[in-house]
């Protein structure tokens, strides 16, 4: 039996400007998805979701966030676990992010920007990215 993963991505609102989002880049040695655009996320340490989400906020982006919404949720077969991905809507409620301060046990993003055009994410999601897929199909997006 594989092992079972839970992980929570956040899709942040800049309060600036409700339409845009914050999406981050992993790096380019990342093992699944090096160089792809998504959200800030975090595996689950047998938290509720919605202490995870603050966690990425602290962890990935050095700011306070607050759970808002629920989005979505996909798993996938990613080979030696599966994975469980839930996409959580947040609002900031601390200064602005910055993935360049974080410091975080898990993988460190290289860069961040505010996107209102979602199509930026068709890559990633075609890549495997869940959190892509999820947040491209709650905006009617196609990405296959």
């Amino acid at each position: 039996m594989k092992k079972l993963e839970f992980a929570v991505s956040v899709l942040l609102e800049n309060p600036q400007n409700e339409n845009e989002i914050l999406i981050v880049k992993r790096p380019p040695d990342d093992r699944s998805l090096p160089n792809v655009w998504g959200l800030p996320t975090v595996v689950s340490e047998g938290e509720l979701p919605e202490k995870t989400v603050r966690r990425v906020g602290r962890e990935k982006l050095t700011t306070a966030i607050q759970p808002k919404l629920f989005v979505g949720i996909k798993c996938a077969d990613r080979g030696d676990y599966e994975l469980i991905l839930m996409v959580v809507k947040a609002r900031l409620i601390g200064k602005e992010p910055s993935v360049f301060d974080a410091e975080t046990k898990g993988v460190k993003y290289v860069d961040q920007k505010w996107i209102s055009d979602y199509h930026i994410l068709k890559e990633g999601a075609s890549k495997g990215s869940l959190c892509d897929q999820i947040v491209l199909e709650s905006k009617n997006i196609s990405w296959a």
